[in-house]
């Protein structure tokens, strides 16, 4: 389709006596090539009679039309101008500049997914759930996904003044923060825990996945192992997602080679997505999964394999619900257009996309439990360096199932 604006122009060019498949089409049909016509025809008497010259080159005018388009479709489609598609490239490597903050639109409103661990909207509290009202005193009720990341992007060491509103308390609070290089470490807080039985019940927790997450997390569970690991808690909370391919890549930890974790279905050919095959042996204890309301994408593409395939316990809440394919194309000036083609299916046929992941042991934290777990991981002076199990809900009730699945095997032996 992106190639019928200059055919069509290089062909009207031509002259009036040439034949064009428009004058063929039935005018009911859907027809590029007359629904093109009008659209150049628009923009030739812009670019003609417009009182401010300035503002309608062909370039800007066809560059607006396509943002347009794509946003009329759904919040995850969007125009990219040549320097925020190089940006999207840069952002699946192991640190960016900005404010750590992953947004969505929810009901109408810029809504924080999840702030970045150690990022600059983390350390500041804000918290999955807040609705971004104000960028630098400007109201965000007209910006697109894309305009509103694009306003909190910047130089390093750059300031930005968000309007928050917390919908839990109703508290409507400025926020001051300082762009900064963000680090992403996606494997954290490898450990045994303190659980109190005399089991050795293993803790990762994975912040998102990038192109390293697949090998740390290898490396991780080997050390687990070596320390006599006998079950293993994989913290998803909080996680928004990322590359898909090391989403994989992490579930096919815990399952056999050629294991499907995941296809599409869309008006493209389906796709199926498969573990790679491993040297290793393969890692056959109980896992139990922690899920929460901001686990998303990528997170919920494991969370759902490894319950379809009955390979792990999910506790705590649904998910969030991102389970769009986006592709995204590289047009011939440097900038891209990026659209949903299909959509997230769990090995089970269940979708993801709207309706989430359900866990199998549903374990909620109320708002001061789950203000304590984040201040626990953010570096404020007097917080915690670790909630404790007895302090987070959640992972006390899937160590517990971990313990169950422990006995049981135990006694049938």
């Amino acid at each position: 389709m992106r190639f019928l604006l200059p055919l069509f122009l290089a062909a009207a060019a031509s002259g009036a006596g040439t034949s064009d498949p428009a004058d063929a089409a039935d005018a009911s049909e859907d027809s590029p090539y007359e629904e093109m016509r009008t659209l150049a025809r628009a923009m030739q008497l812009i670019r003609q009679d417009y009182v401010d010259e300035s503002k309608v080159s062909y370039r800007d005018l066809s560059h607006e039309a396509m943002r347009g388009m794509l946003t009329s479709l759904d919040p995850h489609s969007q125009f990219m101008e040549p320097e925020d598609f190089k940006s999207m490239q840069e952002d699946t490597k192991s640190e960016f500049g900005g404010l750590g903050i992953v947004l969505s639109q929810r009901g109408g409103a810029l809504t924080v997914v999840s702030p970045m661990e150690d990022s600059p909207g983390f350390d500041a509290g804000i918290l999955p759930g807040d609705q971004i009202l104000k960028i630098n005193g400007e109201t965000t009720d007209d910006l697109t996904l894309q305009e509103a990341v694009e306003r909190l992007r910047g130089e390093v060491g750059g300031k930005v003044t968000l309007t928050v509103n917390r919908p839990t308390t109703k508290e409507i609070t400025d926020y001051e923060l300082t762009r900064a290089v963000i680090k992403v470490p996606t494997v954290k807080d490898v450990k045994i825990l303190a659980s109190g039985g005399g089991e050795r019940i293993g803790y990762v927790r994975i912040t998102q996945f990038n192109e390293p997450t697949a090998a740390e997390l290898s490396k991780a569970l080997d050390r687990l192992e070596k320390q006599g690991m006998d079950a293993l808690v994989l913290d998803l909370r909080y996680n928004p997602g990322g590359l898909l391919n090391s989403a994989v890549d992490v579930a096919g930890e815990f399952l056999p080679p050629d294991t499907m974790v995941a296809f599409t279905r869309g008006r493209t050919p389906p796709r199926e997505y498969r573990t790679r095959p491993r040297t290793a042996p393969q890692r056959k204890y109980p896992v139990a999964v922690l899920v929460n309301y901001a686990s998303a994408s990528g997170s919920e593409i494991v969370a759902g394999a490894l319950k379809d395939l009955d390979r792990a316990l999910l506790v705590g809440d649904t998910t969030f619900g991102k389970g769009s394919v986006q592709s995204v194309i590289a047009l011939a000036d440097g900038s891209a257009v990026r659209f949903t083609t299909a959509k997230y299916f769990t090995p089970g046929k269940n979708p993801i996309h709207g309706h989430g992941v359900s866990p199998h042991i549903r374990a909620s934290l109320t708002r001061e439990e789950e203000a304590g777990l984040i201040r626990s991981r953010r570096k404020q002076e007097g917080a915690p360096k670790d909630a404790p199990v007895a302090m987070d809900p959640q992972l006390r009730r899937a160590v517990d199932a971990l313990r169950g699945t422990l006995v049981y095997a135990k006694n049938r032996h």
